[in-house]
């Protein structure tokens, strides 16, 4: 003999589970979207860097004091935008950060600045 609830329940609980499915879908739809906009921001903030690298001579002993406060922003602004989007990866279940480092070449003086040796 099985237990079944009254049709009545039955279709409730269907409906509860149809949108269950659709709230699961949005979120991760955000969460793909808001790594996106993370990964670019890290992709337009590394390229700011070389850019400003390859224009201007790499060697911090040899940069004036302009260039050297605009490579140390634009240094700050590569570590935030890849601490922000290691952050987004693992709220996203993403919790080994190689692959990125390697896909977006995230240069050393950048990771250092995240703690990362």
């Amino acid at each position: 003999m099985a237990l079944r609830p009254p049709s009545r329940y039955r279709d409730a609980m269907e409906s509860i589970a149809d949108r269950s499915d659709a709230l699961g879908y949005e979120i991760a739809a955000e969460k793909a979207s808001s790594l996106g906009r993370a990964g670019k921001s890290v992709g337009e903030a590394l390229e700011a860097l070389r850019q400003f690298e390859a224009e201007n001579d790499a060697d911090q002993n040899r940069l004036g004091e302009t260039e050297r406060a605009m490579r140390s922003e634009l240094l700050r602004r590569a570590a935030r935008a890849t601490h922000a989007y290691f952050i987004q990866r693992e709220l996203c279940g993403l919790r080994r950060h190689h692959d990125a480092i390697a896909q977006y070449r995230i240069p050393q003086s950048v990771l250092a600045r995240l703690g990362a040796a």
